[in-house]
């Protein structure tokens, strides 16, 4: 015998201690912090309350006051989501080194740089008084659960060897600042733009970056609404679903708040309270990013030493800011910001120091509009909170129960003079100056349009005869003229027939090109095995960005080529910077219609030339079988647990993915590896119990949760949940009490 038996005793004993010790830790730091969902609470509010959670664990809050409401919210968000919360701030803040150690040190460098922890310091103290109590309500909330869970807070903090620090008004203001950064952070196309004017053909560059033009996958959004007249209940339905970054957690938490005063449910980001986009027994609304030009930057010829630099042909002296930036695992690092009269020191390379403007560091009283647009009852009354709205500008579309539909621009935008904001400019000759913010009456609107329609995916809304100017990243038509192409093929939709919109893959840009390959054969026909292969495939496509097939590949490898060759005639600096993707597919249908003399010798050549030059990318992924070739392949998706999935072994099972996903930045499922749909909701207001809503993932970020990711299978699969209302079907009951 290799083993005696004392021997085996030994090692199965060792096995099980190991196997009970394994146990004991995943109880201790897991298991324990999961959530109390039921039973009885004392807290510090004012009347007894309930807390109900549905099948998917959201909460349906029911209380005696709006601050009671708000209070529990912050407290049922700190249940499920506090080490994202916490991330957050600290992301925002600028403090993320400090738990991550030097991975993280150029986040918080930029962070720092854009001053976003003293803005949240500055609005905290110019906050208006209707906005202090909501905020103070919901941090007295995520407090009173770190307070009481000391010990058994989420796992994360205990991997990273850290406690929490108290929830402060502050820490939501930079949970808002950082999806305002995110949806407005356009700095880096105007420094884009500048070095490819100065390094290649002025008036090319010009022609491939109008500033009324964006490109081409960006943090955006679908959103519409029909009027009664296209439903078959006579109601008006609203449609919404948000493009951002993939996240895990999920970058929404749904929640309904219900008080004397207040009944809403819907959506919001962690570490902010109320509901963002969502509905009451009223209205409902949903939110697109605007993408208006909210970043300027301004060359500076400035003495570091000294912090003067020249304006209008006087001296003035920046204010001098030094942080100190903690790292965990090494030393803490020094930085020292230099605040002009535009704003910090932001940039410094070959062609100058820049100072950035940044419409979220605007020097005014802080508003938080959101709990009375909550409150609305009527368009009247929705604009009159949503004219409070400070950014990052959007596009509201909304529609109520009486029959009504409508769309409002809001947000703070500036009013350029003399400039357009899409370069950087001189900072010393004062001639890009902000003349105020563009009036709330004045910004883009509609109400209850003729067409019944109302359709807002990102598209540039403000008419070619504005009266202010406008630049900004909008995305293509594309998609707003699907969604309208959809929403108008036929009449009495039902609420459930919206989802089959949201998830609609077919792209008109896409298709097009693939035309314009197939007439480019037809004149350069060429003798390439594969080239006839990849034309047989293109033949018979209908346009549909599908995995599992490969035509939807080869026109995207092909397009990537071409993008890359027009940008290329034009700049001399493409290979070095240029991102395709600001390139807004747009433009490239006017070059290919137009055929403007300069860019190629022959059009059609450079289109098989790109076609080839795909095929061999494509060649090195998916092998020279073309007919294989899968599309999903392409834009295969993992989307990663930022703390567990990092563990050995077993952190790659916590992660989504790798998936393979359909779509593509110009269909209205608009789906790459960056972002993709991050909720979607649609609202019925003839019975508000028959809407629908899911996030990506699951409302818990505890992985023993079972809402830990209960709610992607049917998000991959393009289905959805009933959005409980008015009949709550409760799965868990807590109850509330006032603490004595």
């Amino acid at each position: 015998m290799l083993f005696s038996t004392p021997l085996l005793r030994t090692v199965n004993l060792s096995i099980a201690a190991l196997l009970l010790a394994l146990l004991g830790a995943i109880y201790w730091f897991m298991w324990r912090p999961l959530p109390e969902v039921s039973g009885e609470i004392p807290a510090p509010i004012h009347g007894k309350a309930t807390i109900t959670r549905d099948a998917r664990g959201v909460p349906h809050i029911q209380a005696s006051s709006w601050e009671d409401a708000i209070f529990l919210q912050g407290y049922v968000m700190a249940q499920d989501r506090l080490w994202q919360m916490d991330a957050t701030r600290r992301l925002a803040g600028g403090e993320l080194a400090e738990i991550a150690g030097p991975a993280a040190l150029e986040g918080d460098r930029e962070a720092r740089r854009l001053r976003m922890g003293r803005i949240a310091d500055r609005q905290e103290l110019n906050m208006t008084p209707a906005a202090q109590p909501i905020l103070a309500a919901f941090a007295r909330g995520v407090n009173y659960y770190i307070d009481t869970h000391r010990g058994r807070l989420p796992v994360e903090f205990t991997l990273l060897g850290y406690e929490p620090r108290p929830w402060k008004i502050r820490d939501t203001l930079l949970a808002a600042l950082e999806i305002h950064r995110q949806l407005s952070n356009s700095w880096r196309d105007d420094i884009g733009k500048l070095h490819m004017l100065q390094s290649g053909n002025a008036e090319k560059v010009a022609y491939l970056y109008p500033p009324r033009t964006g490109g081409e996958v960006q943090p955006g959004s679908n959103g519409w609404a029909l009027s009664g007249a296209h439903t078959a209940s006579g109601k008006p339905i609203l449609a919404n679903d948000p493009h951002l970054a993939w996240n895990m957690p999920a970058t929404w938490y749904q929640v309904q708040l219900t008080a004397p005063d207040l009944n809403v449910e819907g959506f919001t980001l962690p570490g902010v309270p109320a509901v963002i986009i969502g509905h009451n027994q009223n209205i409902a609304w949903g939110a697109t990013n605007l993408g208006f030009d909210a970043q300027d930057l301004y060359r500076i010829e400035i003495n570091v030493g000294t912090g003067q630099y020249r304006y209008l042909g006087g001296t003035e002296r920046a204010t001098i800011e030094r942080d100190v930036i903690r790292v965990k695992g090494a030393p803490s690092v020094d930085q020292i910001n230099y605040v002009t009269r535009y704003g910090p020191l932001f940039l410094t390379d070959p062609s100058g120091a820049y100072a950035l403007r940044w419409t979220a560091a605007a020097d005014e009283p802080l508003d938080f509009p959101i709990l009375d647009l909550d409150r609305a009852r009527s368009w009247e009354e929705f604009n009159k909170a949503l004219e409070r709205f400070m950014g990052p500008a959007q596009n509201f579309v909304y529609a109520d129960t009486a029959g009504n539909i409508g769309y409002h621009a809001a947000g703070r935008i500036p009013v350029r003079k003399n400039c357009l904001g899409d370069v950087p400019v001189d900072g010393e000759s004062g001639a890009c100056e902000w003349d105020g913010m563009i009036p709330y009456d004045e910004l883009p609107h509609s109400f209850n349009p003729p067409s019944g329609i109302i359709v807002t995916a990102n598209q540039n809304p403000f008419p070619a005869d504005y009266k202010y100017p406008v630049n900004g990243k909008f995305a293509p038509k594309y998609r707003s003229q699907e969604i309208r192409t959809l929403l108008t093929s036929h009449e009495n939709w039902a609420a459930e027939q919206m989802l089959g919109v949201q998830k609609d893959v077919y792209s008109a840009f896409l298709h097009f090109f693939a035309g314009q390959i197939l007439k480019a054969w037809e004149k350069h026909p060429s003798s390439s095995d594969q080239l006839k292969d990849a034309v047989d495939l293109l033949r018979p496509w209908n346009g549909q960005m599908e995995k599992g097939t490969a035509a939807p590949m080869i026109v995207t490898v092909a397009y990537e080529d071409f993008r890359k060759a027009v940008a290329t005639s034009a700049t001399t600096r493409y290979a070095a910077e240029w991102d395709p993707y600001l390139l807004a597919p747009e433009i490239v249908e006017r070059i290919l219609r137009q055929r403007p003399t300069g860019w190629f010798k022959d059009y059609d050549q450079q289109l098989i030339d790109s076609l080839a030059a795909g095929i061999a990318t494509g060649e090195k992924i998916q092998g020279s079988k073309l007919s294989r070739w899968d599309y999903g392949q392409w834009i295969i998706l993992t989307i990663r647990q930022p703390v567990l999935g990092q563990l050995p072994l077993i952190g790659k099972y916590l992660n989504i993915g790798p998936v393979a996903m359909s779509g593509s930045g110009t269909s209205i499922k608009q789906t790459t590896q960056r972002l993709g749909p991050s909720m979607r909701m649609i609202v019925d207001l003839s019975d508000l119990d028959h809407s629908f809503a899911n996030i990506t993932i699951g409302e818990s970020e505890s992985l023993l949760s079972g809402h830990y990711r209960d709610q992607w299978n049917s998000y991959y699969g393009g289905t959805s949940f009933p959005m409980q209302f008015g009949k709550v079907e409760a799965k868990d009951v807590l109850t509330v009490t006032p603490a004595r």
